[in-house]
């Protein structure tokens, strides 16, 4: 599993641990709603610039969202 999907399956759980809509996150993060999907389905690979807005939406460390689970 590359780190893109990583990213992808820890946002999906932490956004649904925040209870948050990929619309919501999107807004707080200053991103597309389509954007946001599109990393949690792994189709794009973010920047770190996006990252750190995503992870400041989550109220996350970066660790959090790139962590492997074992």
């Amino acid at each position: 599993m590359d780190l893109k999907e990583v990213m992808a399956i820890n946002l999906r759980r932490i956004r649904h641990a925040k209870q948050m809509t990929q619309e919501e996150l999107a807004h707080r993060a200053g991103l597309s709603a389509r954007y946001i999907g599109k990393i949690e389905r792994a189709n794009v690979s973010a920047s770190v610039t996006v990252l750190g807005q995503v992870c400041d939406a989550l109220g996350v460390e970066p660790a959090e969202l790139l962590a492997k689970s074992h």
